[in-house]
Formats: structure tokens, sequence, C-alpha cells
């Protein structure tokens, strides 16, 4: 007997009935299915086992595993949806919430997913609903980089299926649970299903169409884009594949490359979506490593990264909403802190969580996956990993920031009249998303102070404390330096008008030569081929309207063709003559055949048949 309600269906479900609501209604309504969700879930982990599982074709389809490791990942999607959905309040549009509540919805459909087919359902609706995010935003770019996510999704979704069908032809089972890994052939499923698993964990050079949809999303669209999809690829990968060892290197090359790519940038989003992908790495390294403290640093920073990476695009969508500007050129010299002196402030508790610092959700769970590195006599690894610590200080904690809310003055400034003009009109967000930005920057302070809140729910029971002086001395020194130099420097750091090229150049540029390929010669290729079989379809066309004279007409216009080199010549001559009046008679009338003819015909044809049949029967099968 089931006595829970799937979390998923609350938000599925839930989500046909926004469009029908208004006003307060449809507001409270909105609250109200997160909160319901949460709820369930609480009352799920009283009861841990499978659940809502349905016979289908001799496999056994699993709606609900539910386990500790599934529980975890379902609170903070859920507590998450919560805060994001109150930052969204103020959105009319009814699609925006609708997609935002399928997304979700599909997304605790993955992780308590029970078998292979249910998990890959439910991962196609998560690709689909989300990409509505991005295209809701209705620009140009918005909507060209929607199509190249879902391109990219497509054929991660391809390689999944088709690492499910190998597996489930090898083996004879669907059950989603640890795969076999190792060289060789006959691993091959694993391979497919690990590929499709990489792609939407963001994993280079895999990780591209991240850092291209999520800045081009809605304001609040991009909120939610923060946490789902990349998070339950964390927990598919911890399900499917702790311990395999290219994680390691994958993650803490990960960790780096992310930013590098961020001090690059000159738009805050996209700042913030390569800081998504090098947060990334610290969950895959961990998840490669594969000791449970490892795994429980994993998914602690997974739940943490949910938080802070919301609270830091709710502070760059505030202000995108009301200055319509996110790149650091165009944003200089505003002094935007006179102004949004409280959206500064939950900003920057989301930078020190994302930074590392002592007293935040950041620090509590990234130093477990460091120390694991440690423990395991990675050198190379943990020094990538603590690189990527300063890096990430300095482009969050510091450039974003500095060139945001106290960006230096441009000579050219005579040029951008929105620098007056807007200055004036700018103010603190609408109050849903004040609330929002608070209420996550609590939970990420509450986390950091209180860290036995997270721990006492991870999946493994490790003796861990992240309060450790030689911690916060390490981390401390770590900051301090990196932020001593960032202000000796500061002077030369400005926002540059430049375009950085990252691995989607490759199926930018050579999709468009394709779609090229694809709408000229492709197309004047198979249009001259058409062309060529209409004319030899009306050639029997032609033909079948009086076969005799058409035959008569070849055979004249063949012989004319061998006898033009002796023209003039008495025999060429005739059958010139004989040809035209032959086309002029054409059709003319067809000599039809008695309907007793015809039939004998048909008889001798089948007799004949018949004959060759008995006497070679095998010749015919």
């Amino acid at each position: 007997m089931i006595e829970w309600v799937h979390p998923g269906l609350i938000f599925i479900l839930g989500a046909l009935l926004i469009p029908v609501l208004k006003g307060r209604w449809k507001k409270v309504y909105l609250l109200l299915l997160p909160i319901a969700a949460l709820i369930d879930l609480l009352y799920m982990s009283t009861s841990k086992g499978v659940f809502w599982s349905i016979p289908l074709l001799g496999y056994e389809l699993v709606f609900g595993r539910v386990d500790q490791l599934s529980l975890v990942f379902g609170y903070v999607f859920t507590i998450a949806a919560f805060c994001m959905t109150l930052y969204a309040l103020h959105v009319k549009e009814d699609g925006q919430h609708v997609s935002a509540f399928l997304y979700v919805g599909s997304t605790l459909g993955v992780v308590f997913a029970g078998d292979l087919f249910t998990l890959y359902l439910f991962w196609e609706v998560m690709a689909f609903s989300s990409l509505f995010l991005i295209w809701y935003r209705k620009t140009k770019t918005s909507s060209e980089a929607g199509f190249r996510y879902i391109m990219v999704h497509i054929f991660g979704g391809i390689c999944l299926l088709a690492g499910i069908i190998l597996h489930v032809q090898n083996t004879g089972s669907i059950a989603f649970d640890s795969f076999n890994w190792g060289m060789g052939w006959g691993y091959l499923p694993s391979y497919f299903i690990f590929l499709g698993f990489l792609i939407n964990a963001a994993v280079p050079p895999l990780h591209a169409w991240l850092a291209d949809a999520y800045p081009e999303a809605t304001v609040t669209g991009a909120i939610f884009l923060t946490a789902f999809t990349t998070k339950s690829a964390i927990y598919v990968l911890i399900r499917g594949f702790s311990g395999v060892e290219i994680l390691i290197w994958l993650g803490a090359i990960m960790a780096v490359y992310g930013v590098i790519y961020a001090v690059l940038e000159n738009d805050i989003r996209r700042l913030l979506a390569y800081s998504i992908i090098s947060q990334g790495g610290y969950m895959v390294a961990g998840i490669g490593i594969g000791t449970a403290m490892a795994i429980d640093g994993s998914i602690a920073h997974a739940l943490c990264c949910v938080l802070y990476m919301a609270l830091l695009f709710m502070g760059a969508g505030v202000v995108l909403e009301m200055t319509g500007r996110s790149k650091f050129t165009e944003l200089g010299s505003l002094y935007k802190y006179k102004y949004m002196p409280l959206t500064l402030l939950l900003y920057m508790v989301g930078a020190f969580s994302i930074s590392g610092f002592p007293l935040f959700s950041g620090f509590v769970s990234k130093t477990m996956v460091v120390e694991s590195a440690a423990l395991i006599h990675q050198p190379i690894v943990w020094l990538l990993l603590e690189g990527a610590a300063v890096g990430t200080f300095l482009v969050a904690g510091l450039k974003l920031p500095y060139l945001t809310w106290f960006g230096i003055r441009e000579k050219d400034k005579d040029k951008e009249p929105f620098v007056e003009s807007k200055t004036k009109a700018m103010k603190e967000p609408p109050k849903n998303m004040f609330v929002a930005m608070g209420i996550t920057a609590f939970l990420c302070v509450f986390i950091g102070v209180y860290p036995q809140a997270l721990y006492g729910i991870l999946p493994y029971s490790v003796d861990y404390n992240p309060y450790a002086v030689s911690h916060i001395i390490a981390m401390s020194q770590l900051l301090l330096f990196t932020f001593v130099a960032f202000w000796l420097l500061r002077g030369m750091l400005r926002g540059t008008p430049t375009i950085t090229l990252d691995t989607d150049w490759f199926y930018r540029v050579w999709g468009k030569k394709f779609i090229w390929f694809c709408e000229k010669p492709l197309i004047s290729f198979a249009d001259s081929i058409d062309e060529k079989v209409r004319r030899i379809a009306d050639s029997f066309v032609w033909f079948s309207k009086n076969p005799p004279i058409a035959s008569r007409i070849m055979m004249l216009t063949v012989s004319m063709v061998f006898l033009r080199p002796f023209n003039p010549n008495p025999l060429y001559t005739r059958y010139a003559h004989d040809l035209e009046e032959l086309r002029k008679l054409y059709p003319a009338e067809v000599h039809r055949l008695a309907i007793g003819s015809g039939v004998l015909l048909v008889l001798m044809f089948f007799t004949l048949y018949l004959i060759i049949y008995l006497t070679y029967g095998v010749l015919w099968v």
C-alpha cells in the first residue's frame, strides 16, 4: 500500500492548474506546492524502500526508490524550489511558472527513479521543460542559445538511451544501480550512460552548453537552471559511478577550467555560469575519490551549491532587472551600492559562501572534498582544488561585486546616457525577490554556523570537523592573500568587451556550415535528382499512352542518331519524315485488346508461373 504521493507528481500535476488561477490566489498556490512537496518528503523519510512499482512488458518500473541519498537531494531541491518560486512570484507569464514546475517535478522524478527507463523518461522531460525558461526571454540570442542547448541535451539523451538499451540487452535488468566499469568493449553500455551523465554535469569539454544558455535565460528562469540539471547529474553519477578514478581528474580539471574562463568573462551571469562549472568540479572529483567522506563531501557541496549559486544568480538578476544591463563594460561608474545596498549585502553572503569563507556554507562542504583528496595522497588534485578556491574568491567574491557595484568611471562616460538617467531610477528589487534572497542567504549562513544540520542528513556517518584550527588557518591564508593581491592590482581590473572562445566554437561554426550545406548544396542536389526522377516518370507516362507508336518513335530516334553522320541520305530523310508524322499523331488511337484476349493472356502467364513453381519450388523461397 502506497501511503505518500510522489513529490515530483505534486509539481507536475500542480503545474496544470497554474493558468487557471489568477491574482493573489495564484501566488499563494505557487508557494503552497513546494511546501506540500517538502511535507510529503518528510513523511516519506519514515518509510524507506521501493514504492510506486508498475509492471510493464516483463520489467518493473520503479518511480519511488526512497533511501537517504534520494531524500537528501529531494530536500534541497524542494527547499530551493520554494525560494526560487518566491523570487519569481511577480512574473505574470503563466508559461514560465508551468515550465519551472515541470522542470522541478521531472528532476524529483530522476532523483526517485529506481529503474533506467523511468530515469530516462524524467531525464528528457527535464531537458525540454528547462528549454522554455531560456526561450521565454524572447530575444534572438536566447532563441539561438536555447536551440543549441536542446541539441546538446538531445545528443546526451541519445547516448543515455543507447547505453540503457545495450545494458538491458547484456544484463536483462533495468535496475538503476552501480554500473560495471573497466576497459574493453564489454563495458560499452556503461560508457554511453557515463557520457550522457557527464553532458548534464557540464564536465569539460562537454560543458559549453551551460555557459552559452544560462546567461540568455529569463531573469527568474536562470535561477531555476542553476540548481537542477547539473545537480541531478551529480546525483546519478554518485548512484552509478562512485569510485571511477577518471572522475577525480575530470573534476580537478573542471574546477580550474571554470575559474579560468570566469576570470576572462565580461558578462555577470556568464561569469557565474562558469562558476557553476568550477563548483561542479569539486563534486565530480569527490565522486571519483569514492571514499565515504568524499561522497558525503560531494553531496554536501551539491546541496550548498544549489543555495549559494541561486543566491548569486538572484543578485545578478536584480542588477539585470533594475538596469537592463549585465556586462561589466556597461555597468561601470554606476555606484549601485548607494541605491541597492541590501542587494549587495545579500549577494556578498553568496559570494562568501562560494569562496569558502569560515561561517558560510561553502566552507563546511568544500573542505570535505579537498581533505579527501589529501587523505588518498593525491597532491596534484589537492593543489588544483585549492587553486580553484582562490580563483573562485577572485571572480565571484571580488571581481564581480567590484565591477558591478563599485565600477570605475570610464573616460567615455559622456557617450553613455544610461549612466545618469538609470542611476536616478535604480532602487531595491520587488519585495518578493528581496525576501527570497534573504531566506536563501539565511540558509547559507545557518549551514555554515551549524554544519551538523547538514552532516546529520548525509548518507554516511563520517567524523569530520570543518572548524579544525588547521582548516580555518589554511583557508584564511588563501583568502587573505587573494584579497591583498586583488586590492593592489584593482586599478588594472576592468571589463573588456571581448568574446571568449570555448568548446562550443566547434558546433557553432561547423553547425552553421552544416546548416548551409543542408540548405544550399544538398537541397540543390536533391532538386536535381527530383527533376531527373520526374522526367523519367513523365517518360513512362508518355510511353504508356500508346506503347506501339512510342516504341516506333524511340526506334526511329535512335536510328537517326546513327544515320546523322551520313546525311544527306534518302533513308535518313524518310526516317525524319516518318518521325515527324508519328509525333504529330501521338498518342493517336490506342489499339485495345478484347476482354477475352486479356483474360487469356493472364491465364497463360499464371499457368507458366504455376509450372515453374511446381518444378522448382524452392527457387522462389
